[in-house]
């Protein structure tokens, strides 16, 4: 009788895991991917916080928290501020369609107990024409829709390979005579390896309370002034999971390839996936892609460039983004973010 052999019960058993794991991740898939259709949408207000605010990013596909740090850190994911040396600003602008604008300004600072920033970012319609029920053409009068965030950023480097970092924000909205006011949380970790760069990061983005739209509505007749009851709505709250390397990197060093990937759940819409890769040439063209999985009026990809220049000894770097929305038409992103270098560096 022939014994029965370590190894090869080590292999059976190998392969009886493995097939243990595949089972259990094939039922895995079957429940996350049907829960991508899910409908959750219009359950949450203040939604202008989940538009981006680098053109990086969204030339990226939007998979924003696994990116190396800039001065679109205090917006994108709070940890990667720590990895910024030197003072760093960022502006944007954003074209929505039907004449809507979103811009994003931000500044920040590395010190001995870790990154400080501050950022705005501003939604504002233009002018519209006031209509009622009686004068449904507009009455001559004009109003405006216009949201307004402001926030503190606090970055630390824990080891060499981990950060962290928060935003604590105001919110504030106007909706013609109506308005709302609340605060909101952002928390993020970064982890970074030394194998291709490969960089894992968490984050939870617009956490807070409900937000509740007061004020009166009415121009004429028998409405005018007259006061409604307005239910509260959550800020729209995105959990994040990212992951990003750099599969490619040529021997001179001076041309690479990023590749991102990222899992946002939203409690006001259905789960969805963002991929995105990005060019490297000599550190100073950047070209972008990216695609969105399960997002609505998001069929088409996303695409970028970046240039990076210098101003004497400090870094400029100009971006640009395309989104094709499947219904509301071409938004174009713009940005400039800028590096102030010390004498150390």
């Amino acid at each position: 009788m022939k014994h029965f052999s370590l190894p090869l019960f080590s292999r059976l058993m190998a392969g009886a895991l493995c097939c243990l794991l595949i089972g259990n991740a094939t039922q895995v898939l079957g429940q996350v991917f049907p829960a991508l259709g899910g409908q959750r949408a219009g359950i949450s207000a203040l939604t202008f916080l989940k538009m981006e605010a680098s053109p990086r990013a969204a030339a990226l596909g939007g998979t924003t928290i696994c990116l190396t740090g800039d001065g679109y850190s205090t917006y994108t994911n709070p940890a990667a501020l720590a990895e910024v040396k030197g003072v760093s600003a960022a502006v944007s602008n954003t074209s929505w369609a039907g004449g809507v604008n979103f811009a994003f300004a931000s500044v920040a600072k590395p010190f001995s107990f870790g990154s400080l920033g501050v950022s705005a970012a501003s939604l504002n319609s233009g002018a519209m024409p006031v209509r009622t029920e009686f004068q449904p053409d507009g009455t001559g009068e004009l109003t405006y829709a216009s949201a307004t965030k402001v926030a503190a950023t606090y970055s630390k480097r824990l080891t060499d390979m981990f950060c962290y970092g928060f935003n604590v924000a105001y919110v504030h909205e106007q909706l013609g005579t109506l308005s709302a006011n609340t605060a909101t949380v952002d928390m993020g970790f970064l982890y970074q390896t030394d194998f291709k760069d490969l960089r894992f990061a968490v984050m939870l983005q617009n956490f807070g309370p409900n937000s509740t739209l007061k004020g009166t509505f009415g121009t004429d007749s028998a409405f005018v002034g007259r006061k409604r009851n307005i239910d509260g709505y959550p800020a729209p709250t995105v959990f994040k999971l990212g992951v990003s390397a750099v599969p490619y990197k040529n021997t001179a060093g001076d041309q690479s390839v990023t590749v991102t990937a990222q899992l946002d759940h939203p409690n006001d819409n259905a789960e969805n996936i963002r991929l995105g890769a990005e060019y490297n040439y000599k550190s100073l063209l950047y070209l972008r892609a990216g695609y969105k999985i399960n997002v609505a009026d998001q069929d088409f990809p996303t695409f970028g460039a970046g240039l990076r220049m210098r101003m004497g000894r400090h870094p400029l770097r100009l971006d640009y983004a395309y989104d094709r929305l499947t219904y509301l038409g071409t938004v174009h992103r713009i940005g400039l973010c800028f590096q102030v270098m010390s004498d150390k560096e």
